[in-house]
């Protein structure tokens, strides 16, 4: 086997009261990462990263693709000099995963190439401690929300951290996601200093039971309780909207144009709106566009679905 291209795709981390522990994978997005054997010695090193306009770290030490690449095989117990081309699909700073997306595929790459072939369930778990270390890079603190649906696909429950212990969660086929990017961006780390480490039991108690209804939306597959779940969020939304200009014009525009729920993509500056139709999900992400036009910001917006695949191999198979 001379070199593996591994794929992992975008994601939604929080989903609005879920903050930190509920995530899910989207279709049409995502990043590859292609592993080839390298230089005796060098251990894991970065050749490039495409399409990302010069935005993302070169070296090895400071990039998620790398830096889970080398936590991986670390884990795996089995080292080896691979030369990482990674090849951005997720757009940065956007709070699609970005970071996670690259760590998964880097990790997902770089352990084939070394072991020869497909990993079983145990090196699929130690790839997942290892993205969530190379979050560090990007967040400054090791979060699953993001790398765990990348790795896993479908939808995730992060019940706890330490142990990490995620449970998946029933991905309604007909959930559509319209995700608008707008044309300036964050990151991750700035959105999560502007957070208060204490917030008032009430808002906590809110947030718990919209919690409890997200999960049981999903597994009545209740598209409706998932809209109105996900847009009461009395902790992050309020405080993460201020930093996205035009937020509140796009949210209602999303919902007047029949969104069932819209809410904060991740860290921002993304936001979503979910549906169950493929029509009203083209007449709402024209609708979002068109709200952020009017604020002066230039927007693009992706419809997708649940990727329940998860991360997986896509090219480069055959020694």
């Amino acid at each position: 086997m001379s070199d593996v291209t591994a794929y992992a795709p975008a994601t939604l981390a929080n989903l609005g009261p879920g903050y930190d522990v509920l995530g899910l994978a989207l279709t049409g997005l995502g990043d590859r990462v292609v592993a080839a054997h390298g230089e005796p010695g060098a251990g894991v090193t970065l050749d490039g990263v495409l399409n990302d306009a010069g935005r993302l770290p070169r070296t090895a030490g400071a990039n998620t693709a790398a830096v889970a690449a080398t936590l991986a095989l670390q884990a795996l117990e089995h080292p080896a000099d691979l030369r990482l081309t990674l090849h951005k699909g997720t757009p940065h700073g956007a709070g699609l995963g970005s970071s996670a997306a690259s760590a998964v595929a880097g990790a997902l790459a770089a352990a084939t190439l070394a072991l020869g072939g497909h990993l079983n369930d145990a090196g699929h778990r130690r790839l997942l401690d290892a993205c969530v270390e190379a979050e560090r890079v990007a967040a400054g603190v090791p979060h699953a929300d993001n790398v765990a649906p990348a790795l896993l696909g479908g939808v995730v429950l992060i019940r706890r951290y330490n142990p990490l212990e995620i449970l998946p969660l029933p991905a309604p086929p007909d959930l559509r996601v319209v995700v608008a990017t707008p044309g300036f961006s964050f990151s991750s780390r700035e959105a999560r200093e502007v957070l208060p480490e204490q917030v008032r039991l009430s808002n906590a108690t809110s947030n718990s039971a919209n919690l409890g209804a997200l999960v049981a939306g999903f597994f009545r597959g209740d598209l409706e309780l998932i809209g109105r779940a996900l847009m009461d969020d009395a902790i992050v939304e309020p405080i993460r909207a201020a930093m996205i200009p035009g937020y509140r014009r796009v949210k209602r525009a999303a919902l007047d144009a029949g969104a069932l729920g819209v809410s904060i993509a991740g860290a921002g500056p993304s936001c979503f709106a979910l549906t169950g139709s493929d029509r009203d999900a083209t007449r709402i992400a024209l609708a979002m566009e068109t709200a952020w036009a009017a604020e002066g910001v230039t927007a693009r917006a992706h419809v997708g679905a649940i990727d329940t695949q998860g991360a997986r191999l896509v090219g480069g198979l055959a020694g």
